[in-house]
């Protein structure tokens, strides 16, 4: 009893693999300098993501969930160093990956997280067999360089996400969408990461298959101790495989909470009402909140809390003042209308 209170202490007193601070990504949309001049416009930026924070435990499962266009996508591509940050840093493991990426260190910075695509049908090259496909990684790495070392690395590798090693001399048009994915996981395992960033990796998923790849997930994240970030607009898929949900709206973070918290009692607005669109025959009869309005325009964002527009609990002081994103009741959590108990 007292080994396993020791490692369960050690484990809480470790220090997060992932650490975001006030993450920030810009998006230069401006028209042509020329048009500019001519019609006396100024030049136009999006803020996709806007002073986002938030920490991954080793071994631990983040999902960030969210309408399109919220900012979750940027938000893995700049965890994979795919965009640079306008402001705010990433940590990985300790080193700040701006200059990771950019240094001496970026090839084991990289072999150290990998990243799955939302779309099996367009993250595989249709002309690569699957050996080239999943191989590539461990050539690029040189954690294999003869050919029969090769075949057999990534045989085994099909054969740890439920594929044959047979299918290395296939060709993804040969493969259902579900045995596709398999196929992009198996190529992110290939250089052995500790962090793997997956957005959306079931969408374009029947329901039957995304259930098949999200265990083959879990399973590979006990038998590895991998960590995730699950980048997901879809709360059941989320309940599923997250420790921690985020729940991002117009590029900023509006309540940060475990899973059981989040899902038993959410406290912001916009997470009440993504929840209650989640059809459930247990809440039959009772009173839902209707997600209503739009999302606005990223170009030009509600002042104040950009939620207002479409909050139930909304006052002069959300239509004027920013909320910053705050601890309340163990929950990380930005609303005017739950700080002043409105809610």
């Amino acid at each position: 009893m007292t080994s396993i209170s020791a490692t369960a202490l050690a484990a809480a007193s470790a220090p997060p693999l992932v650490e975001v601070r006030d993450l920030v990504r810009r998006f230069d949309v401006s028209a042509p300098w020329l048009n500019r001049v001519l019609e006396r416009r100024p030049r136009q930026f999006v803020h996709a993501v806007d002073g986002v924070s938030f920490t991954i435990e080793r071994g631990r499962t983040l999902a960030l969930v969210g309408e399109s266009g919220c900012g979750k996508s940027t938000v893995a591509r700049l965890l994979v160093g795919l965009y640079r940050p306008s402001a705010g840093s990433v940590h990985f493991d300790g080193q700040d990956t701006t200059h990771g990426f950019a240094g001496a260190e970026a090839r084991t910075l990289r072999r150290r997280m990998q990243m799955i695509f939302q779309d099996p049908y367009a993250s595989l090259n249709p002309r690569w067999k699957v050996l080239d496909i999943v191989g590539e990684p461990l050539l690029e790495h040189r954690l294999a360089t003869e050919r029969g070392e090769l075949t057999q690395r990534v045989g085994e590798l099909l054969k740890s996400v439920g594929l044959a090693a047979a299918d290395v001399d296939k060709f993804p048009h040969q493969f259902s969408g579900g045995q596709r994915q398999r196929i992009s996981i198996a190529r992110a395992l290939a250089t052995r990461p500790e962090f793997l960033v997956c957005d959306e990796p079931t969408s374009a998923l029947d329901v039957s298959v995304q259930a098949q790849v999200l265990n083959i997930m879990k399973d590979l994240q006990r038998e590895r101790g991998l960590t995730y970030l699950f980048i997901s607009h879809n709360l059941a898929v989320v309940r599923h495989v997250a420790d921690q949900v985020g729940v991002m709206y117009l590029g900023r973070l509006v309540e940060l909470a475990d899973k059981r918290a989040l899902f038993e009692e959410p406290r912001h607005p916009y997470t009440r009402m993504l929840l209650d669109a989640i059809p459930d025959l247990r809440r039959t009869g009772q009173t839902r909140t209707p997600v209503q309005g739009e999302v606005p325009n990223p170009l030009n964002p509600p002042s104040g809390c950009s939620f207002h527009p479409r909050c139930p609990l909304a006052s002069a002081r959300c239509r004027q003042e920013r909320p910053a994103l705050q601890t309340l009741g163990g929950v990380r959590i930005a609303c005017h209308a739950v700080e002043e108990g409105r809610s």
